[in-house]
């Protein structure tokens, strides 16, 4: 199983995307079916497509971060947001990243931040942030990315778009 994760982009139109590769029969798998089948409120689980009837290969289960918060976000969380995870899958693909022989044997679960703030302006940028941060994602987690050396090294100063920590360690 492969975990990446990639921050692309800054204001609401930023995309922060977690990915898990893994076999289709394994723990990937059955997490990506579980989630599927165990929607909750405000967090809806679906498998994304590239356009309608034409899901990504391998299958890639597009589980929002952010709380659908009314019809603007559901409309860049479903339409900009899923397009530009699935585009990113399968430029993963087409890159080498995701082994095109082994796309009937693998699921993609890709955890995908919408900021509530974005508005349709930001459609475009929440799409292709999000295509690049999967892609992204996909290779970290093909490549274990970051190492231990970079991880302790970052944790000497520790910071994200919401925050800085004062003067490291």
């Amino acid at each position: 199983m492969q975990i990446g994760e990639s921050f692309i982009g800054t204001g609401p139109s930023a995309a922060h995307v977690n990915t898990v590769l893994g076999d289709r029969s394994g723990p990937a798998g059955a997490a990506w079916a579980t989630a599927l089948a165990t929607p909750t409120a405000g967090h809806a689980p679906f498998v994304a497509v590239l356009q309608p009837g034409v899901p990504t290969r391998p299958p890639t289960l597009f589980v929002n971060k952010a709380t659908v918060a009314g019809a603007a976000h559901a409309n860049l969380t479903w339409g900009p947001a899923q397009a530009g995870i699935a585009a990113g899958v399968m430029d993963a693909v087409t890159a080498g990243v995701i082994d095109r022989e082994r796309v009937d044997d693998l699921v993609v679960i890709a955890a995908v931040w919408v900021d509530p703030q974005a508005g349709p302006d930001d459609a475009d940028a929440v799409y292709r942030n999000n295509r690049l941060a999967t892609a992204r994602a996909l290779q970290a987690g093909a490549h274990g990315r970051p190492t231990v050396d970079e991880a302790l090294a970052a944790a000497e100063e520790p910071a994200n778009p919401f925050y800085t920590a004062p003067g490291g360690s």
